[in-house]
């Protein structure tokens, strides 16, 4: 991976999902015997709350359409 401008790396995502870390994660960086190690923020939340708060904001409402509006929709009628 390349560090951008800004110093920042991106974990891969296989290693994310393997080790459960969620968009908005607290981390800590540290340096031990000359090497770089990332490690997670203890959370007070369970996995299930980090992932609504990762997911929170993102939808889009149609508030404004019957349930029939949003099937026509869906199926593209």
């Amino acid at each position: 991976m390349l560090m951008n401008t800004k110093g920042q790396v991106t974990v891969p995502a296989e290693i994310r999902s393997r080790l459960g870390w969620l968009p908005g994660d607290e981390f800590e960086m540290v340096e031990v015997d000359g090497e770089v190690v990332l490690r997670p923020v203890p959370s007070t939340e369970t996995r299930g709350q980090r992932f609504v708060r990762s997911i929170s904001g993102r939808g889009t409402a149609n508030m404004d359409k019957t349930t029939d509006e949003l099937m026509e929709m869906l199926r593209g009628e």
